[in-house]
Protein backbone atom coordinates (compact mmCIF):
# COMPACT_ATOMS: atom_id res chain seq x y z
CA UNK A 1 0.00 0.00 0.00
CA UNK A 2 2.89 2.36 0.66
CA UNK A 3 4.08 2.01 -2.92
CA UNK A 4 0.67 3.09 -4.26
CA UNK A 5 -0.30 5.59 -1.55
CA UNK A 6 -0.23 8.65 -3.84
CA UNK A 7 -2.32 6.95 -6.51
CA UNK A 8 -4.85 5.66 -3.98
CA UNK A 9 -5.29 9.09 -2.42
CA UNK A 10 -5.63 10.68 -5.86
CA UNK A 11 -8.44 8.26 -6.68
CA UNK A 12 -10.44 9.73 -3.80
CA UNK A 13 -9.53 13.33 -4.59
CA UNK A 14 -10.41 13.23 -8.30
CA UNK A 15 -13.66 11.87 -9.69
CA UNK A 16 -12.17 10.31 -12.80
CA UNK A 17 -12.90 6.72 -13.68
CA UNK A 18 -12.16 4.50 -16.64
CA UNK A 19 -15.40 2.54 -16.18
CA UNK A 20 -16.98 3.99 -19.31
CA UNK A 21 -14.05 2.96 -21.49
CA UNK A 22 -13.90 -0.48 -19.90
CA UNK A 23 -17.57 -0.90 -20.81
CA UNK A 24 -16.86 0.00 -24.43
CA UNK A 25 -13.92 -2.43 -24.52
CA UNK A 26 -16.06 -5.21 -23.06
CA UNK A 27 -18.87 -4.59 -25.54
CA UNK A 28 -16.36 -4.65 -28.42
CA UNK A 29 -14.83 -7.92 -27.23
CA UNK A 30 -18.25 -9.54 -26.97
CA UNK A 31 -19.07 -8.38 -30.50
CA UNK A 32 -15.73 -9.74 -31.70
CA UNK A 33 -16.51 -13.16 -30.23
CA UNK A 34 -19.87 -13.19 -32.02
CA UNK A 35 -18.52 -11.82 -35.32
CA UNK A 36 -17.32 -15.00 -36.98
CA UNK A 37 -19.52 -14.21 -39.99
CA UNK A 38 -17.75 -10.95 -40.82
CA UNK A 39 -15.22 -11.46 -43.57
CA UNK A 40 -14.26 -7.82 -43.95
CA UNK A 41 -12.82 -5.81 -41.08
CA UNK A 42 -14.26 -2.52 -42.32
CA UNK A 43 -17.81 -3.90 -41.98
CA UNK A 44 -17.09 -5.19 -38.50
CA UNK A 45 -15.64 -1.82 -37.54
CA UNK A 46 -18.74 -0.07 -38.91
CA UNK A 47 -20.93 -2.39 -36.82
CA UNK A 48 -18.98 -1.52 -33.67
CA UNK A 49 -19.13 2.21 -34.31
CA UNK A 50 -22.80 2.08 -35.20
CA UNK A 51 -23.68 0.09 -32.08
CA UNK A 52 -21.75 2.41 -29.77
CA UNK A 53 -23.24 5.49 -31.41
CA UNK A 54 -26.78 4.21 -30.90
CA UNK A 55 -25.92 3.20 -27.33
CA UNK A 56 -25.30 6.88 -26.54
CA UNK A 57 -28.63 7.89 -28.06
CA UNK A 58 -30.46 5.14 -26.21
CA UNK A 59 -31.73 3.21 -29.25
CA UNK A 60 -31.32 -0.48 -29.94
CA UNK A 61 -30.21 -2.18 -33.11
CA UNK A 62 -32.25 -5.25 -34.00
Amino acid sequence: MKNWQTEILNSFAFGYSNGFLEGINNKTKVMKRNAYGYKRFDRFRAKILLTLKYKEVGLHLG
